[in-house]
C-alpha cells in the first residue's frame, strides 16, 4: 500500500511539474512588445524577416502586413490600389490584435503609418519611421520626393500607363536600394522585386495635431541612402517636429544590409 501512495504522489508531482513548465513556455515575456512593420514600396514582408526573426528572439512580438500588389499578391489590379487602400489593410491587422502596438514603417510605409495614426492613435504606443516618407499635412509622396535632387531613385522613376504602375531601371535596382548588401542580399531583393502601384504616390495625407499628433514619433536616418537622401530625412524630421531619432550608417534598406543594428535600435525604442 505504501508503494502504491508512494508511485501516485510521484506521477502527481511530475505531472504537475509538466503542467507548469507548459503554462510558462505560453506566457509571454513581462516586457514584450507588439510590432506592426509595413514595408515600403518595391518591396514586401520577406525584406524584414531577419529583424523580424531577431526581434522575436528577444520575445517580441511582430506582424509584417503585405500591402495589397505587393509580394505574393497579383490578384489586386493595381488602378484599384489607393494610400488608404494600405491604410485600412493595417487598421484591420491592428484591430486584430487587441493590444497597443509600436508600428513601424519604411519608406513609403510612412506616408501608410501616418494614415493609420490618424485613424486609430488610441491603439499605437509609438510610430517608427525608418528612412521613411513622413508628410506634414495635405502632402504627397511625390510633394516630397520632387524635393530630393539628391535621389537616385527620383532620377530613374518610369512611369508607366499615366503613373498607375512605377518601375525602375532593372540594372540599378541594388544601387538604389541595397548598394552596401552582400551578394546575397542583393540577389533577393532582384529575385523579388515587382513594378509599384502608382496612385497612392500621388494622393496627400490627412493628418491632425488631436489625432497624428497625439501619438509617440522616432525616426531612423540611413546616412548612405540612394532613395530617400539623408538631407530630404533630415528636413521632413524638422518639418514634423520629431525630437527623438537614431542613426545608421546604410543604405536605404537597413533591414537587409544591418538587421543587427536595426534590431537593436527598435528594441531601444520598445523598452
Amino acid at each position: 500500500m505504501k508503494n502504491l501512495l508512494a508511485a501516485v504522489f510521484c506521477a502527481a508531482i511530475v505531472a504537475f511539474t509538466f503542467t507548469g513548465c507548459s503554462k510558462d513556455d505560453n506566457v509571454p515575456p513581462v516586457n514584450s512588445k507588439t510590432f506592426v512593420i509595413v514595408h515600403g514600396a518595391w518591396s514586401a514582408p520577406y525584406a524584414w524577416q531577419s529583424v523580424k526573426a531577431k526581434l522575436e528572439a528577444e520575445g517580441q512580438k511582430v506582424v509584417i502586413v503585405q500591402l495589397a500588389g505587393h509580394g505574393s499578391d497579383n490578384t489586386t489590379a493595381f488602378n484599384t490600389i489607393h494610400l488608404n487602400t494600405y491604410r485600412d489593410q493595417v487598421v484591420h491587422v491592428i484591430d486584430s490584435l487587441n493590444t497597443k502596438v509600436i508600428l513601424c514603417g519604411h519608406s513609403m510605409g510612412g506616408m501608410v503609418i501616418t494614415q493609420v495614426a490618424e485613424k486609430i492613435p488610441s491603439k499605437i504606443e509609438k510610430m517608427v519611421y525608418v528612412n521613411a516618407f513622413l508628410p506634414v499635412n495635405n502632402q504627397t509622396l511625390l510633394d516630397l520626393a520632387n524635393t530630393d535632387g539628391g535621389s537616385l531613385l527620383g532620377q530613374k522613376l518610369i512611369q508607366i500607363q499615366d503613373g498607375v504602375i512605377l518601375d525602375v531601371p532593372h540594372d540599378l535596382i541594388t544601387d538604389i536600394f541595397v548598394q552596401d548588401g552582400s551578394d546575397a542580399v542583393k540577389n533577393l531583393v532582384i529575385s523579388n522585386y515587382r513594378t509599384e502601384p502608382g496612385m497612392p504616390f500621388g494622393e496627400p495625407a490627412t493628418i491632425t495635431k488631436a489625432n497624428y499628433g497625439s501619438v509617440d514619433k522616432y525616426y531612423i536616418h540611413t546616412l548612405q541612402d540612394h532613395a530617400i537622401t539623408y538631407n530630404l530625412q533630415q528636413r521632413m524630421v524638422a518639418a514634423a517636429g520629431i525630437k527623438k531619432t537614431y542613426t545608421l550608417n546604410t543604405s536605404h534598406s537597413p533591414f537587409l544590409a544591418k538587421p543587427d543594428s536595426l534590431s537593436i535600435i527598435l528594441e531601444k525604442i520598445a523598452k
